[in-house]
């Protein structure tokens, strides 16, 4: 009894230490030279598993877009003058002004506060802008007035000068017009994009770009809402310019995928799944350099248009491509192939070969199991049978490297 215990602890002992030393080609990784996790990651044979742990990334995607909409429906957005009208007030900012000097002189001056007063830029470009509601002509001249009086703005020649201060008035239904074109591109975008991806790849995988697409939307505009940047038709601009940063990403991702799964339903070693985490893999670096080299000329731009020219205009647009590179970056990797796997599996020939491969891996596994009563002097032959049989059973090991090829018989 006491021996037929031990030959049982050997057994396990011996498939476990088979299950992590070899791969799917039976070939010893102890043996194999170890790589960094850098090396790996450049490599696409780091490991990380996206797709098996699909269930938690749909629950911290979820999340992002309960916040996100709770953050909309709740707070709502700050929109500029351009959307909500009104009067923007502008003059070159004086040595030492401090924006609570401004709003002081606005008030003693109308008799109400302005919506908001911000100094931009540095330097000799500083500037220092007020928004307002619409102001008829006399209280133009009764702000403008106390406005010199106190701060005495320069011209361009650096003489103080009344027309150093400049009045602007936007219409409620020109900022109308601008959202309703906004919306209308949207629209065209998607169809568009709906169309090239179905017929460039398939159905699936243009219903999960665009999904991914509008969690890009929805998260992007809940930051807004929650932070509180001004959305102005620059922002609107920017947030197009980044659903096809988000776009091209997926579309990358979504080739290799294609390239990793073309035939997979005549195989039985590896499921869809597990080709499309090895795609993931393979194209992280990628992703990683793509989102690093376009999120630092748009730091650039921001250090450039609020710092040193005081641009507002540059400003909402780097703002918002910013925002919109590092979800898009997000969505591309751990959403849309996720969303994708799910979406195969659940129905149709791929759902019906996972549940092949997997049946397949169950029965070796019983097979490898099994003859664990024989007397010692087998022993050796079933321990080596069963690890043999488990390495069959088992998925490939996630990041095993490549063994070179496998032994062939000469013809």
């Amino acid at each position: 009894m006491s021996e037929s215990n031990n030959n049982s602890a050997e057994n396990s002992s011996a498939d476990t230490a088979a299950r992590s030393e070899t791969t799917d080609s039976g070939v010893d990784q102890t043996s194999m030279p170890k790589h960094s996790l850098l090396s790996r990651l450049y490599t696409g044979t780091g490991a990380f598993e996206v797709v098996s742990r699909r269930r938690f990334y749909y629950g911290l995607t979820g999340a992002l877009v309960a916040i996100a909409l709770l953050s909309i429906i709740l707070r709502g957005f700050t929109f500029g003058i351009d959307f909500e009208g009104g009067s923007r007030i502008q003059f070159p900012a004086t040595e030492g002004i401090e924006t609570s000097q401004v709003e002081a002189v606005y008030t003693e001056a109308l008799g109400f506060e302005p919506v908001t007063v911000q100094t931009v830029g540095s330097g000799s470009s500083a500037t220092v802008q007020i928004r307002s509601e619409t102001l008829d002509e006399n209280q133009v001249g009764t702000l403008q007035t106390a406005l010199f009086d106190e701060f005495q703005p320069e011209d361009k020649n650096g003489n103080p000068s009344v027309n150093a201060i400049s009045f602007a008035d936007v219409s409620e239904t020109w900022g109308g017009q601008i959202t309703k074109k906004a919306l209308i591109a949207l629209v065209v975008f998607l169809v568009i994009v709906s169309i090239y991806i179905a017929v460039r790849f398939e159905r699936d995988m243009a219903i999960a770009a665009i999904v991914a697409l509008f969690f890009d939307i929805i998260v992007t505009a809940g930051i807004y809402s929650l932070v509180g940047f001004e959305v102005t038709p620059a922002t609107v601009i920017g947030l197009l310019t980044i659903l096809g940063f988000s776009l091209y990403d997926t579309v990358v991702v979504f080739d290799k995928v294609e390239e990793n799964t073309r035939g997979i339903l005549h195989l039985t070693r590896r499921t869809y799944a597990e080709q499309a985490n090895l795609a993931v893999n393979q194209t992280l670096m990628r992703s990683i350099n793509t989102t690093v080299i376009s999120v630092l000329p748009v730091l650039a731009l921001m250090v450039v248009a609020v710092w040193m020219l005081g641009v507002g205009t540059l400003k909402d647009l780097a703002l918002v491509q910013l925002v919109g590179i590092i979800v898009g970056a997000y969505s591309s990797i751990f959403f849309a192939t996720p969303l994708l796997v799910s979406m195969k599996e659940r129905w149709g020939p791929v759902a019906d070969h996972t549940r092949k491969v997997l049946a397949r891996r169950a029965t070796l596994a019983e097979k490898g199991l099994g003859d664990k009563g024989l007397e010692d002097k087998g022993a050796e032959t079933v321990r080596v049978g069963a690890s043999a049989a488990r390495r069959s059973a088992v998925a490939p090991s996630p990041g095993a490297r490549p063994t070179g090829k496998r032994n062939k018989k000469a013809h």
